[in-house]
């Protein structure tokens, strides 16, 4: 008998098993239909001895120091701050927009106070934020909306940004200065040997037990279990009975290449006249000192494993369906990703397993010797 299955060997789902192994000495049945722990932050070695992240590039970067140390007791840190460039009008310019991105587009030699200004020269001001579109022409102009993020958000969700709701482009910065980290969190590194090495060591416990290759659905009415926690995808968990929730996907071209770099840094963007989105060069990331590189391409998709959930209205009316089934289910725990239809960062899903490790904890401790005790108040 076990007293939890998890269904799900990423993030979420390790956390979990891990967290209630180590420290509730629960018995924990991990299962995964795919053949690997890890999840989407899942790095392998390729044939050339390049660490390569499998399901595109995850970088790693939080706000939260508990998350941080939390994952810190699993790998050793490389400290790693992400850069991007974007191919614009022929050149190379840094992506989030930044003073360098327009001095180099245009050919100026602004400061930060009249970068501001010109920003707002260019701005259409909206009295409504809707969509997308609505976001970036409110706060830089139709211009650079056309050069950096029309395309690029086309050939992601093939829609155009007008039809996207505001959330997709809101949570990319515009800044005045010369900043052009990708992030500007407080914890920005890369775990030293890899990801799959840091899943590894956290369900390393006699306590926890992985089956890979496996649809949860073909042994859950086989192997005893108490409680479930999910962490896949919550419509196909009821069995898509109000609809499947869209999704898009990627497909990921590799390539190495004869060569010690060919990218002046770990990302570049192709918002325009591409089919694919960008490319990334891991050895950048990883840190790995190799005599070739290897690069991935990523072509945004319809169908295939659901990496991003399409931000439409009636996409989040559909879900919140599921959503009150959900909450309907005894002894079934819906967390991460896809079991919540929402878009993550990866420390925020890791915080999202701690909070419901906690409730656990809190729930384990009020059961002492048979007997359930009052929940204790908040003070």
């Amino acid at each position: 008998m076990f007293d939890y299955m998890i269904v799900g060997a990423g993030l979420a789902g390790a956390v979990l098993a891990e967290r209630l192994a180590t420290k509730l000495d629960k018995k924990v049945i991990l299962v995964d239909k795919r053949n690997h722990i890890g999840g989407n932050t899942y790095d392998y070695f390729n044939k050339d001895g390049i660490l390569v992240h499998k399901y595109g590039p995850h970088i790693f970067h939080t706000n939260s120091k508990e998350v941080y140390e939390y994952l810190g007791n699993f790998t050793t840190w490389r400290p790693y701050e992400h850069r991007v460039l974007a191919s614009v009008d022929g050149m190379l310019v840094p992506i989030p927009i930044n003073m360098n991105t327009i001095n180099t587009l245009y050919n100026l030699q602004l400061s930060c106070s009249q970068v501001d200004d010109f920003f707002n020269s260019k701005a259409e001001k909206k009295d409504r934020i809707l969509t997308s579109e609505d976001v970036v022409v409110n706060k830089i102009g139709r211009e650079l909306y056309e050069k950096f993020f029309k395309g690029y958000t086309k050939k992601q969700w093939n829609l155009d940004p007008s039809e996207l709701d505001a959330s997709v482009t809101a949570r990319i910065p515009v800044r005045s200065n010369r900043d052009d980290r990708y992030f500007t969190d407080t914890y920005q590194a890369m775990p030293l040997l890899g990801y799959t090495k840091m899943f590894e060591n956290m369900l390393a416990h006699p306590n926890i037990k992985v089956m890979l290759n496996t649809d949860y659905k073909e042994v859950e009415k086989i192997i005893p279990f108490k409680k479930m926690i999910y962490t896949g995808p919550v419509d196909y968990y009821f069995d898509y009975c109000y609809g499947k929730l869209p999704y898009r996907s990627l497909e990921f071209h590799f390539e190495t290449i004869e060569t010690e770099k060919y990218q002046p840094t770990g990302t570049v963007n192709f918002p325009n006249e591409h089919p694919y989105t960008r490319v990334t060069e891991f050895k950048y990331l990883t840190g790995q000192r190799h005599s070739k590189t290897s690069v991935v391409y990523e072509y945004p998709k319809e169908e295939g494993d659901p990496y991003y959930p399409v931000p439409r209205p009636e996409n989040a009316e559909l879900y919140k369906k599921y959503q009150q089934l959900a909450a309907q289910s005894a002894n079934v725990h819906f967390v991460g990703r896809l079991a919540t239809y929402k878009y993550y960062n990866m420390d925020q899903v890791v915080a999202q397993a701690l909070t419901l490790y906690k409730k656990l904890s809190i729930e384990t401790e009020t059961h002492v010797n048979g007997y359930k005790l009052p929940a204790l108040q908040d003070s």
